[in-house]
């Protein structure tokens, strides 16, 4: 399992990275070497594209090996400023962008003119600091020429941020030979105009530059202005788990040995998300490694028990043949050898076979997690054998002082006890390793499912606590047994007086009741763990999107927001729809500290009714938002670190306007997850001077995803059922949720074979006592009622105690197991209990028990009376 975990993990990593997209990305940056001439004046550098080959060589040898075996062919990029065309009716901006991948730029068609050439044939040209307006030449793309409905020849009318006039004439227009290379990444307005790239309404427009007109765009801005850098990609399907935590120190490290960003030096800069994206994936990964640990040692924890209930039953059968050797002349270490030497051959052959045929289903094996099997395998029998020989031959009596025999009982008691304490202990330690430091904070840096001594404990808590509820079950088991019986003897009954004295005789047994109670409790807890995982996969869906779909209007068709949810409102199958204007990291004061939450500025009437009737948690505090307050605008807050709460005095600032004083009255709802959030009434901020510009739309019901899809705007659709189907195939999900189905039908099939291994065990002595009840009269039917009272007792007990130990357990250890950072949800799921699960664990084990007598009684239908009459002479 361990190997699978490693798969999953190894795919974790890449889909994260590819999810991340740019910002994976690793980038170094460094300024130009001053252009000033000897004697004043810039001086036009005609081998600058050399300067950015010799740029993007000096920092791919700085990444390192590990680094450049994961990163993409390097990508030198060069941009000047975002300059502002001044012709035109809507606003649009211009930057020329000079891309370079191993020495030249992306291929592409010129269909119309040239490729920008040089402004001057000289290699030494001084220019005056404060001259004209130096000209550069630059492509356009199709679409960005017809955009700004100019051709080869043109000038395109731009200007800086100061209002200072630039000389950029178009050489030629191209068409990109291949739209996806990855250099067009970098700058997409150079394949098309980029709505909303410079502020709301506002279209950007961008020139390719060539290596000969390269010289003259830094001429032709401030000596600081055309910025140069170099950006790796990385390659997803190149990395794995084990590489990560060293990718991430590399990364973290070039970081720390960066120039410092207000040097004007050549010096490498870099920036870098890609070591906070491994190290979330890292999180995640280490959490589910856990989780499925927890499960794992739960399931072997069972099949430890189950071969010790096994290796009982053989040496059970084997008693007679080891008291007759013993008898001849056999010495205990003998015997010892003999069982040792049998034993160890058969539990190696057969875990040779079971991790053979995992190595052939599964990427790789883990000898940790088969260890604890096979030496159960191999020691639980020759030490039961050679305890059942040296009780055979033991020639100690009976003492007769009943000092001395309460001593003997008090020592067995006393021995017990300190079993039963000691795993009182260990239990108890393991719940406050798990619940005091979690599971992430013990997790080896490296571990993905392997036994390591920092984490055996507190992944161990669950199994423990099986064990020590177990423990009290077994205590408790022999009281009831012998009060029924008591009861029995009071009434008239013969059958309930046999049936309760076998079980009262029986009772004593620990290690059926052991298993029985262990399967059926840690199968109820993982089908919790699923089921948990399950619904809060379903819950975060409704977290991320915050109804059935959500529109994300772009900036340009911001105006019409209000016109498409009218639209959507009225489309058939269309619950409720809610408009808003959601603004990530918008700046908010609170004296003088920034806050950065996500602002949302929504009908609060409308977004109430909204949660009221979603799966969404109910925020009764929004109907504080409609309370006029005293001056200052009533807001709901939200803070991951808890320093916004209620009573905090917020300033929401403005530009060429006073700031606008919030007052926080309330707690504010999950946001699109979002840690910190700040809500405002749209009304209450209009009346205050600051409408609100809608640029979300929320949409419930059963026709939303086709509502919102044919909005017919600018938008991004995000539809919950997408968003639930992705959580539920990433890899890390996906994985988790088969290994909780698996374990727990195989926790449960475990159960039923200690069932059977736990009846065979009595069923000898038990079918002996009965057929002598027959030759006292007992009808057949009788006897069966008779060794169903003996056999179902433990089997009750573990059916109805076993389930509900198993959810007592999840509410206690389900918390600590971080299941949010798998189910995208801002707090830990609470355990949700599948009851017709649970159901169904019990309904199996009393069936399998009910099918035991009646087996029974057909294969022992044919025993003679003289046979078991003569037994034991």
């Amino acid at each position: 399992m361990p190997g699978l975990l490693r798969a999953a993990a190894d795919k974790a990593v890449q889909d994260a990275v590819r999810r991340s997209g740019q910002d994976s990305n690793v980038l170094v940056g460094a300024d130009w070497e001053r252009d000033d001439g000897p004697a004043g004046g810039r001086v036009r550098t005609a081998h600058l594209a050399d300067d950015i080959d010799n740029f993007r060589d000096r920092a791919t040898s700085a990444l390192g090996p590990d680094l450049d075996a994961v990163l993409l062919s390097p990508i030198a990029v060069a941009s000047g400023p975002i300059l502002t065309v001044t012709e035109g009716n809507a606003p649009r901006t211009f930057q020329f962008t000079y891309l370079a991948g191993d020495g030249r730029g992306p291929d592409v068609t010129w269909i119309a003119g040239s490729a920008p050439g040089p402004t001057v044939t000289d290699e030494y040209v001084v220019t005056p600091y404060q001259g004209p307006p130096w000209p550069v030449q630059v492509g356009l793309s199709e679409a960005d020429a017809t955009e700004l409905h100019l051709g080869p020849g043109d000038r395109i009318p731009v200007k800086d941020g100061h209002g200072r006039k630039k000389d950029v004439r178009i050489s030629g227009i191209y068409r990109p030979a291949d739209s996806a290379d990855p250099a067009w990444r970098l700058a997409p307005a150079l394949l098309h105009p980029v709505p909303g790239a410079d502020g709301v309404g506002i279209t950007r427009i961008a020139g390719l530059l060539s290596r000969e007109s390269l010289p003259d765009a830094r001429l032709a801005v401030g000596e600081n202005e055309l910025r140069r850098t170099v950006h790796f990609a990385p390659v997803p399907d190149a990395l794995t788990w084990d590489t990560t935590a060293t990718l991430a120190s590399q990364v973290v490290k070039l970081k720390a040995a960066s120039g410092s960003s207000a040097a004007r030096d050549e010096s490498l800069k870099w920036e870098s998300r890609l070591d906070v994206i491994l190290r979330e994936v890292r999180g995640r990964i280490s959490a589910v490694s856990a989780q499925a640990a927890v499960l794992l040692i739960g399931v072997l924890t069972v099949t430890v028990l189950v071969l010790l209930l096994a290796a009982g039953l053989l040496v059970r059968r084997r008693t007679p043949a080891l008291s007759a050797a013993r008898q001849r002349g056999a010495a205990l270490p003998d015997l010892g050898a003999e069982l040792t030497i049998e034993s160890t051959v058969v539990s190696l052959a057969a875990a040779a076979v079971g991790l053979a045929l995992a190595r052939a289903a599964a990427p790789g094996v883990s000898w940790a997690w088969a260890v604890p099997a096979v030496l159960a395998g191999g020691v639980a029998g020759p030490a039961f054998g050679i305890l059942a020989a040296a009780r055979a031959s033991r020639d100690r009596r009976q003492p007769a002082n009943a000092a001395a025999r309460r001593w003997i009982r008090a020592t067995g008691q006393l021995r017990r006890a300190a079993v039963e304490v000691a795993v009182l202990i260990a239990a108890v330690a393991a719940f406050v390793t798990l619940h005091q430091g979690g599971l992430l904070s013990v997790a080896s840096d490296g571990d993905t499912g392997e036994l390591t001594g920092d984490t055996i404990l507190p992944i161990s808590a669950p199994a423990l606590g099986v064990l020590v509820g177990a423990l009290v079950l077994i205590r408790l088991l022999p009281l009831g047994a012998r009060f029924a019986l008591r009861q029995a003897l009071r009434s008239r009954r013969p059958l309930a007086v046999f049936g309760a004295a076998r079980a009262a005789a029986t009772a004593g047994r620990a290690l059926p009741l052991l298993v029985l109670v262990s399967a059926t409790a840690l199968a109820s807890f993982a089908f919790i763990l699923g089921t948990t995982v399950s619904r809060g996969l379903a819950d975060g869906a409704w977290s991320s999107v915050g109804a059935d779909a959500r529109l994300d209007v772009g900036a340009e068709a911001g105006a019409a927001t209000p016109a498409v949810a009218e639209r959507i409102a009225a489309a058939p199958g269309v619950g409720q729809v809610v408009v808003a204007q959601v603004t990530d990291s918008a700046r908010v004061f609170s004296e003088s500290t920034l806050f950065t939450p996500r602002l949302v500025v929504v009908d609060a009437a409308a977004f109430q009714r909204l949660l009221a009737t979603t799966p969404l948690p109910d925020a009764p505090d929004l109907a504080r938002l409609r309370t006029p307050g005293p001056g200052d605008v009533p807001a709901l807050v939200r803070s991951s670190d808890g320093e916004l709460r209620a009573g905090t005095r917020l300033q929401l600032p403005r530009d060429d306007a006073p700031a606008i004083r919030l007052t926080a009255v309330g707690t504010a709802p999950s946001v699109g997850g979002a840690g910190d959030v700040v809500i405002v009434d749209a009304a209450a901020l209009a009346s205050a001077g600051l409408p609100a510009v809608p640029n979300t739309v929320w949409v419930t019901g059963p026709g939303a995803a086709r509502a919102v899809s044919n909005s017919g705007v600018a938008a991004d659709v995000v539809l919950r059922a997408d968003v639930l189907r992705a959580q539920r195939v990433a890899p890390l999900t996906a994985g988790l949720l088969r290994l909780a189905w698996t374990a727990a039908a195989m926790l449960l099939a475990l159960g039923l074979l200690g069932l059977t291994l736990a009846a065979a065990a009595g069923a000898a002595e038990r079918w002996q006592t009965l057929t002598r009840l027959r030759t006292l009269g007992l009808r057949h039917r009788d006897v069966r009622w008779v060794a169903a009272g003996e056999v179902l007792p433990p089997v009750v007990v573990a059916a109805v105690c076993g389930p509900l130990l198993g959810a007592l357990l999840a509410r206690l250890t389900l918390g600590p197991l971080d299941l949010r950072l798998l189910t995208g949800q801002a707090a830990d799921p609470g355990a949700v209990l599948p009851w017709w699960l649970l159901a169904l664990v019990s309904v199996a084990l009393l069936v399998a028990a009910a099918t035991v007598v009646p087996v029974e009684s057909a294969l022992r239908r044919r025993d003679r009376l003289s046979e078991v009459l003569r037994a034991g002479e």
